[in-house]
């Protein structure tokens, strides 16, 4: 075999090899998306609950919620509560309605899920002052269920805080007529226009965990991917399903090397 050819079959071995490192190179990088699950339990004794989603791609956060229990065709104010300079808040139960008068109101909760962060609201602004912008919160159906979803662009701090925000849903109905008024409780410590029906807390839930995909019917299982680690970045699997290209372009082209080699050796009779 001349020395000419060798070289030209090298070539072609390595062909294959720089092909796919080549194609490994220039493949997009994965985005890493980050989900977590909320399931929503009910205060004051709404019946209100619930799962949501909060799933960040940069600082994209996309929230889904759906709950159940809420009163018909009435506006509930929503909210992500809490904090993003490393305070651990929680959701409130019963014990903390400090007057005693058998309603949770947004003030004696507010110390354990902490201020607003961000208004849920369908449109419009999303900031602490659109709180109480009841004509751009979602409504619960007439079978008092509630189905919302929005993208919103948030902070550096929320991106590395959301595991210390929740979500509290507002609005109750303790005298059971289905509307919101100031017979059941009274006026709002918030703003006496407003019935404290409208803006006491009814639902509330803290982040579980890592959660794969969209909420399914009957709630989101927690987990945060396979259980073997068996999941695989697109890019690198796609690096890998090119370099078995490559080992398997490598192998065939070997064993044609090595055919011509021995169709090219000269028999006994020829060196003669």
């Amino acid at each position: 075999m001349t020395a000419p050819r060798t070289t030209r079959l090298a070539a072609l071995l390595a062909l294959p090899v720089t092909l796919a490192l080549s194609a490994a190179a220039t493949a997009p990088a994965v985005a890493a998306e980050r989900a977590f699950q909320i399931n929503l339990d009910q205060l004051n004794n709404s019946g209100g609950k619930g799962t949501a989603m909060l799933s960040l791609n940069g600082n994209q956060l996309t929230v889904k919620i759906e709950s159940e229990g809420l009163v018909p065709g009435q506006p509930h104010a929503q909210h992500l509560h809490g904090s993003t300079d490393g305070h651990d808040f929680q959701c409130p139960d019963a014990s903390d309605d400090t007057d005693g008068d058998g309603i949770l109101n947004n003030t004696e909760a507010t110390h354990r899920y902490g201020d607003i962060n961000i208004s849920l609201t369908t449109q419009g602004g999303t900031t602490p002052d659109s709180g109480l912008a009841v004509d751009r919160m979602p409504m619960a159906d007439a079978a008092g269920k509630l189905s919302y979803e929005r993208t919103l662009t948030v902070s550096q701090d929320v991106v590395d805080h959301i595991k210390d925000l929740h979500i509290v849903q507002h609005g109750i109905d303790p005298n059971g007529n289905k509307k919101y008024d100031f017979e059941g409780a009274g006026k709002s410590e918030l703003d006496p226009k407003l019935p404290q029906e409208a803006t006491a807390p009814a639902d509330c839930g803290i982040v579980e965990g890592a959660a794969v995909g969209s909420i399914p019917v009957g709630g989101v299982e927690t987990g945060g991917g396979t259980a073997d680690g068996s999941e695989i970045p697109t890019a690198l699997a796609g690096a890998c399903g090119l370099a078995a290209v490559a080992a398997a372009g490598t192998l065939v082209l070997r064993r044609r090397i090595r055919a011509a080699a021995a169709s090219a050796e000269p028999t006994g009779r020829d060196a003669a």
